[in-house]
């Protein structure tokens, strides 16, 4: 297997949410009532799984590992093309959470933006991943060897492996912190995983 295989799969269930969210889209446009719970779930999903996860093992174990390499100017493009779009994704993302947390808050306007962020991520993503799978993950394997390209592939099951552990020590660092706790434990206790 190729340390690109996992990443392709994660995009088809990146593709499953995002129809999801098309049609959360749609239904919100027509009835004008966004619903709170579906909007932070769609927002957990992208920060933690589409972002955190999937995008954290390609800049953190392929991009870097691409760096190393002399690369054609052309998978150079597209590479810092494709950190851009991550890097626009995560904002979007973060806009879309404003604008719930707006019209929750009873500014009723904020609704034609979180239609707007809605509608910019089911266009992103498709393009973003029909990109990284047709023009970009297969070419660039030719860069590593056999040998690299397994320790990439178990590196990056280990990045998945820790992935829990730090998305729920974040959250109880965040309570702590609100609640004016000391934070019991080092992020540093992660590397031992």
């Amino acid at each position: 297997m190729q340390p690109i295989s996992p990443l392709m799969i994660e995009h088809r269930i990146i593709e499953r949410m995002i129809k999801i969210i098309n049609l959360k889209f749609e239904e919100y446009t027509r009835t004008k009532n966004p619903n709170k719970l579906f909007i932070e779930s769609a927002v957990d999903f992208i920060r933690t799984y589409a972002d955190q996860t999937h995008h954290g093992k390609e800049e953190n174990i392929l991009f870097r590992e691409l760096k190393k390499k002399s690369l054609t100017l052309e998978h150079k493009r597209i590479m810092d093309e494709l950190i851009q779009e991550h890097i626009t994704g995560r904002r979007i993302t973060g806009q879309l959470e404003t604008a719930k947390n707006l019209y929750f808050s009873g500014q009723k306007k904020a609704l034609d933006l979180i239609l707007k962020k809605m509608d910019f991520l089911v266009k992103f993503y498709p393009k973003h991943i029909e990109k990284e799978d047709k023009q970009f993950f297969q070419p660039v394997m030719s860069y590593f060897s056999l040998e690299e390209q397994n320790k990439m592939l178990n590196e990056g099951y280990l990045f998945d492996r820790k992935m829990i552990h730090r998305k729920y020590s974040k959250l109880i660092g965040e309570f702590e912190k609100k609640s004016g706790l000391p934070l019991i434990m080092s992020r540093n206790w992660l590397d031992y995983l």
